[in-house]
């Protein structure tokens, strides 16, 4: 099966999928594709960001011209810089008000690989969405969509026609020093396109 037709079958998600506690769209979205035009990835590992009590999230600092996306209408896009240098993306969760997000931390490659390897400057499928930074470069995400509504557009995520709930992982979050052990990634049981593996 050719990677555009698998991307071209698959059902956009609706408003409705995000409207959810921040926890059930973080282990919801595992399996699913995420779609920037002509290229796509299977999503194996996130994060979840539980709002203003959740001290290693944005919203911890409450409603901000940075966070003002959080705040909004579930479906939307999060981008921002880390370490000056890595853009990564988040997936507003919860209903408007409730600032719950998941970071999207690792893909599997199905769609565009050709552009990916490019964007990367690396070969092996293994290593061009295998994290936060990576995967926004192979897709060629930045900050421009930030606020981006992903339930339509270019830049989509969408369910597989061959789509079957996976064997979840469960670990603390990756690389925070503030509310390290709390138990919010989940990643594909087996994929080797994680991240890390604990």
């Amino acid at each position: 099966m050719s990677g555009g037709f698998y991307v071209d079958s698959a059902a956009v998600l609706a408003r409705e999928f995000y409207e959810r506690p921040v926890v059930e769209v973080a282990r919801g979205l595992l399996g699913m594709l995420l779609v920037h035009g002509r290229v796509a990835g299977r999503i194996v590992e996130v994060e979840a960001y539980t709002g203003e009590r959740d001290a290693a999230a944005h919203a911890a600092a409450g409603l901000t011209n940075r966070t003002r996306v959080l705040y909004g209408p579930p479906g939307h896009a999060y981008v921002y810089l880390i370490y000056g240098m890595y853009e990564c993306l988040n997936l507003v969760a919860e209903p408007a008000g409730s600032p719950g997000c998941v970071l999207i931390r690792a893909l599997e490659p199905v769609a565009g690989l050709a552009a990916m390897r490019e964007r990367r400057g690396v070969a092996k499928l293994e290593s061009l969405a295998s994290g936060p930074g990576k995967l926004t470069i192979a897709m060629g995400i930045g900050r421009g969509h930030n606020g981006a509504d992903v339930t339509q557009g270019r830049l989509t995520v969408r369910r597989p026609v061959d789509w079957v709930e996976p064997e979840i992982g469960v670990s603390p979050r990756i690389g925070i020093r503030k509310a390290a052990d709390w138990e919010l990634r989940f990643f594909v049981k087996g994929s080797r396109f994680v991240s890390a593996v604990r």
